[in-house]
């Protein structure tokens, strides 16, 4: 006798010793499990169930389904399977604080003269967030390279019409055409870079940095662009401050930082870099005078691709993934990058990393 068969019995040797072994296969499944009888109310469930679909009003079990989850085509899929034997596989959403979505399988149980149907809810919630994720990244990363590329096919073609011969212009549209293949070969870098990050492939080699002399190279690496933007760029971090990171990737980080508060600022604006030590953690700030960034964008100013303003981003340069990058960084050292803004006051990165007596 198998041991739903035995389940639905009304033997009560076997029931005994059959129903703790049924429990225990249920509670080692890590989808979410229900059996019901032929009045559809609920004979046997696990915790993954319970914790889907109890919504803290007790045991499922004696419940009826329509108790429990009230969804018309999960509730026709039960009958099909107790009335018609037949089996359903059908997709389930569930409205919640955290909308959960499922795909369900639904089958018939015969045996002697008792029916029953089992139903394995398999979420998915996780997959389908994934795959919203892969699918608005490639449609971000075809976007990025469409615009560049179509100015350069463009300017190409212009060229091969006759403009080659035009001394006046054709050095003007070469330029333009380096200019959107550097942008693209960024873009590309990016995403290999943070492909690279996310995929755990780095091994971070943490050590004790000066950085007051790392942000001075920072501003000798970016003095041209500063002073393109007429913005001065100020080092207010003590010369004997030491942080305990990886060199290369802190300078990463920070060069980000202080790149987009450069690009992003105001003419005649300032960049200032700062240092605090709070507690266990060492705070390094990045603060600029720029537009700064509205409530509604703080949130997602991080996720890669994100901008407040996509024009302006694209007329200035910057592949979108400068910021997604410090946060992975900033987390793999153990810490965490924030934002800190005024609309009209300009904006704070902070970067916290453990200090080295943590």
């Amino acid at each position: 006798m198998s041991l739903l068969t035995a389940w639905f019995s009304g033997k009560e040797s076997v029931e005994k010793t059959s129903r703790p072994i049924l429990s225990e296969i249920l509670k080692t499944m890590r989808e979410s499990v229900i059996v019901v009888g032929k009045d559809t109310r609920i004979l046997a469930s696990n915790r993954a169930a319970y914790n889907a679909f109890a919504r803290n009003n007790g045991a499922l079990e004696d419940k009826r389904l329509s108790e429990v989850v009230r969804d018309l085509a999960l509730h026709e899929a039960f009958r099909k399977a107790l009335e018609e034997g037949a089996s359903s596989d059908i997709e389930l959403e569930l409205p919640s604080i955290e909308r959960r979505k499922y795909d369900v399988h639904i089958a018939p149980i015969e045996f002697e003269k008792t029916k029953g149907a089992i139903g394995i809810f398999y979420d998915i919630t996780q997959i389908e967030r994934l795959e919203r994720v892969r699918q608005e990244f490639l449609s971000n990363v075809s976007h990025e390279l469409r615009t560049p590329l179509t100015s350069i096919l463009a300017f190409v073609e212009t060229l091969e019409d006759g403009a080659i011969n035009d001394e006046e212009n054709n050095r003007r549209f070469l330029k333009v055409i380096r200019r959107n293949a550097q942008r693209m070969h960024h873009l590309i870098d990016d995403i290999l870079e943070l492909s690279f990050i996310e995929s755990g492939g780095i091994a971070l080699a943490p050590k004790s940095v000066n950085l007051h002399s790392l942000i001075e190279e920072i501003f000798t690496n970016l003095s041209g662009k500063a002073k393109q933007q007429r913005v001065k760029l100020k080092n207010e971090v003590p010369k004997e401050t030491f942080v305990f990171a990886d060199a290369v990737r802190l300078e990463q980080m920070l060069t980000n930082l202080v790149d987009n508060a450069v690009k992003f600022n105001v003419k005649a604006g300032s960049v200032t870099v700062g240092f605090a030590r709070k507690d266990d953690r060492d705070i390094i700030s990045v603060t600029d005078t720029g537009e700064g960034i509205s409530a509604e964008h703080l949130q997602r100013i991080f996720e890669r691709f994100y901008r407040t303003d996509r024009a302006r981003s694209r007329e200035i340069g910057g592949t979108g993934l400068g910021l997604a990058i410090v946060k992975h960084l900033a987390r793999l050292h153990g810490g965490e990058v924030s934002v800190a803004s005024n609309p009209g006051k300009g904006s704070t990165f902070s970067v916290e990393l453990p200090s080295k007596s943590a």
